[in-house]
């Protein structure tokens, strides 16, 4: 008897001496810093239409993108601040606290080192290429000579799959798609890397034909957020819109609109999930 009263005390003095849990951090930080100061930082783009539009007269924003970012505001109950960047520039807005979420990233291992992604995707679309009148691939293989003159955004995952898919392309790296557009329309250009409602509309304003190479190559829109002790519960509301909008087809009915208003048919790039 006496040994186990000394092995009891041992075993409290062990514990005692045990350093305290750590405190498990509130999962709704985030979602209260964000009320708190009632204003959601979200990102906007020039030159990416029809996914940010921005009014000249007013500067006011539109397109599915600002639209999807108000939603957001409006389900937290603040207003919206726009800030102007770049998607190469996404992640060292993120580590210098200008931006709240973005969405539209896509998977990338170098930024998934300094942000958070949110697991679901909100649309499921297709990678593309805007071919020169004239010239007609039909894979990633046909573009992968170095007689072709392969256009992407610098810093974004267009430069990926151009430098993975073609690699032996002569790659030409701009700012914006307005410059993109630039480089093929002047013959400096045969092809762009775009997203395939991107494609679609440069398609519809007769620059260039939209054509899906095979091997098919899946473009999910995904949400990032900033890396900090908090986040879960913003991450579990934005998993949750996200599957909503994907699930309910409200995603592709929101992209779809836009790009009806400008006559735009998706139709040229079936394989997407934003075809509806």
């Amino acid at each position: 008897m006496k040994r186990l009263v000394l092995a009891l005390l041992a075993a409290f003095a062990i514990l005692a001496s045990a350093p305290p849990a750590a405190h498990a951090t509130d999962p709704s930080l985030v979602i209260n810093e964000i009320k708190q100061r009632g204003v959601l930082h979200y990102p906007v783009m020039s030159g990416e239409e029809p996914d940010f539009i921005k009014d000249p007269a007013t500067g006011e924003w539109s397109g599915f993108y600002p639209d999807w970012g108000r939603q957001i505001a409006d389900l937290l109950q603040v207003k919206i601040e726009f800030v102007e960047t770049t998607w190469g520039n996404l992640a060292a807005d993120f580590l210098a606290g200008r931006l709240d979420l973005a969405f539209g990233v896509n998977p990338n291992p170098k930024r998934g080192l300094v942000v958070d992604y949110v697991l679901e995707p909100i649309v499921e679309g297709v990678w593309t290429v805007l071919a020169r009148d004239g010239f007609e691939p039909r894979s990633w293989r046909d573009l992968n000579k170095p007689e072709v003159r392969l256009v992407a955004q610098s810093g974004s995952t267009m430069q990926v799959i151009a430098e993975t898919m073609a690699p032996q392309a002569t790659i030409v790296l701009v700012k914006n798609r307005d410059q993109a557009v630039l480089e093929l329309r002047s013959g400096r250009g045969d092809a762009i890397v775009l997203a395939d409602q991107n494609a679609a509309q440069l398609h519809k304003a007769g620059i260039g034909h939209a054509i899906v190479p095979s091997p098919v190559l899946r473009n999910p829109m995904m949400t990032a957020v900033p890396r900090k002790d908090g986040n879960q519960g913003f991450i579990n509301l934005l998993a949750n819109w996200s599957m909503q909008q994907r699930t309910l087809g409200l995603s592709c009915a929101l992209i779809t609109k836009y790009m009806a208003q400008r006559g735009i048919d998706l139709s040229v790039v079936p394989q997407s999930g934003k075809y509806c």
